[in-house]
């Protein structure tokens, strides 16, 4: 089809120019900027504030979806019915000006149904890629842990390269692409527990909880008065494809300190020794630790990663990819134990 291209390589990352070293104003405890964020402040303000109409609260949340967004990577968001899950999801995709798409998962759906199925053209005896509803910039799968592992492995590729093959011929997706996923933790009748190598493949898995007593008031009040339903039309596309890019080229680029990226690697590293583990995290949950503080790091402001970034992350990245020993799991300890554990064990760098 036309609208189909071979998949592009990747810039090298190793291009870049590393931004100059810090330079004190004439402020004690202050630096001036290397970089430019006030196109990226004034993109998220407009995002946070369109969400803003429709969701109470989750500040921390849509943060963390902003943080993902700009490290061009998937979200996992685990949470029990009726938390906004979806519609949080569905709201970010809208203040995105790219094509959406989204999937229910059922035990029933197979993988032509996700990434699409070659059909016969009797007029000219041959067959003519028709593409599944994955071909999308933002692609919402709802209750991800419903369908089968056949299913499942459909979207290991297109998750990690941004492309499908198809009867030998590669297809790649549109950019940006992102996976937006959710799953109920709690329910367990008609579900497949995901594969590790699908969980290792989202940047972030994030829990969503409750709203507060302050929030639940306010959201009683607002449908009340009659703003019932889902609105999801009061929603307007503020960023568009081309800014994204921009924005993501401009993260790309943030200063990170030799000392950072051995912290990083020292992290990630313990969770492989780690008494309480009998599977540690992959080389790949220190480069989604290294893009989401980046990206974390821009979000606030600075042009640089402190160590504060890291650590607020690292619960998010690593909750997914680390598993506990039958042991620790009998005393009722979670992944976020284990990795606050961590973060108490490894000297900070200053």
């Amino acid at each position: 089809m036309e609208n189909l291209q071979p998949e592009q390589p990747a810039p090298d990352a190793t291009s870049a120019p590393l931004p100059a070293p810090l330079e004190a104003t004439g402020d004690a405890g202050s630096f001036a900027p290397r970089t430019d964020l006030s196109a990226l402040s004034r993109h998220a303000d407009a995002i946070r504030a369109e969400l803003g109409k429709v969701i109470v609260g989750q500040q921390a949340l849509g943060e963390l979806l902003l943080t993902a967004i700009l490290a061009d990577g998937h979200v996992l968001l685990e949470g029990v019915p009726g938390v906004a899950k979806t519609l949080t999801a569905k709201l970010l995709a809208r203040t995105l000006a790219v094509p959406f798409s989204r999937l229910q998962f059922t035990p029933d759906l197979m993988p032509s149904d996700v990434l699409g199925t070659a059909v016969f053209r009797p007029a000219q005896a041959d067959f003519e890629f028709r593409p599944g509803p994955i071909f999308a910039s933002v692609v919402l799968i709802d209750e991800i842990n419903r369908a089968p592992a056949k299913t499942q492995s459909a979207l290991f590729e297109v998750m990690e390269e941004r492309q499908i093959t198809q009867d030998g011929t590669r297809y790649a997706m549109p950019a940006p692409f992102v996976v937006l996923a959710t799953q109920n933790p709690v329910e367990q009748e008609g579900t497949y527990r995901l594969p590790e190598a699908q969980l290792d493949r989202f940047l972030f898995k994030l829990n969503v909880g409750y709203p507060t007593v302050e929030e639940e008031i306010a959201i009683l009040q607002g449908h009340h008065a009659g703003f019932g339903g889902t609105p999801l039309d009061v929603v307007k596309a503020v960023v568009s494809a081309a800014e994204l890019a921009e924005l993501r080229e401009q993260v790309r680029r943030q200063h990170v300190e030799p000392r950072l990226l051995e912290y990083i690697a020292r992290l990630v590293g313990q969770t492989r020794m780690h008494k309480g583990l009998y599977l540690g995290a992959s080389p790949r949950a220190s480069l989604a630790l290294l893009n989401g503080a980046k990206a974390l790091a821009a979000l606030r402001g600075r042009d640089f990663v402190t160590p504060e970034d890291v650590q607020y992350l690292a619960p998010h990245v690593l909750r997914h990819r680390i598993q506990l020993t039958p042991e620790r799991e009998m005393e009722g300890q979670t992944p976020d134990d284990i990795v606050k554990q961590i973060l108490q064990q490894i000297e900070v760098p200053r």
